[in-house]
């Protein structure tokens, strides 16, 4: 029995689960590539900095295109990432501003394009790895949790027993990017 607040413990034997579970993000990588559904970009953030006395401001490295599936980033590998930061990119922009959030939105923005990252382009970035070997020793990782011997997705952080199987939760965010709505 788990305790639902905090995650749950190791499976006794959670290496079937696991590698159902790389199945599965290989497989929803393939039909996204092959539906040709929208991606984004994954970053890194090199925050601004002195170099030799004199100002750096911040940029962002490009690592790769992924597509976002709500609180999972999935790359054409398979390998998935929890949902960090996104934000548009976005040309600097002399504005007055006073809420700090805002302008830290404005800088991130800025930062993409310094790094290279076409205008328009949408970003993610402080996306950490989800490590299916640490899900498989600890129960958990990232927006991922072993619980039954199920690979299930946590898609909301506020709610402990969020869970849907990771099955299911790919088929309708796959679904959604290969076939989105009209209008959107």
């Amino acid at each position: 029995m788990t305790d639902a607040a905090g995650p749950p413990g190791p499976a006794p034997d959670a290496a079937p689960a696991l590698a159902r579970a790389r199945e599965l993000l290989v497989g929803a990588a393939a039909t996204l590539r092959d539906g040709g559904a929208r991606r984004e970009t994954l970053a890194e953030l090199a925050p601004a900095r002195r170099v030799l006395g004199m100002p750096r401001p911040a940029r962002m490295t490009p690592i790769g295109p992924v597509w976002r599936l709500g609180v999972l980033l999935l790359d054409e590998s398979g390998r998935a990432y929890a949902t960090g930061h996104v934000v548009r990119a976005e040309r600097a922009a002399r504005k007055s501003v006073t809420a700090e959030a805002v302008a830290q939105q404005r800088a991130w923005r800025a930062a993409a394009v310094k790094g290279g990252i076409p205008e328009g382009e949408t970003v993610d970035f402080d996306a950490p790895a989800v490590d299916l070997d640490e899900l498989g020793r600890l129960g958990a990782s990232g927006p991922l949790v072993l619980l039954d011997d199920v690979v299930r997705v946590r898609w909301s952080p506020a709610q402990p027993d969020a869970l849907t199987p990771l099955d299911a939760y790919l088929r309708d965010r796959v679904d959604l990017l290969v076939h989105p709505p009209e209008g959107t």
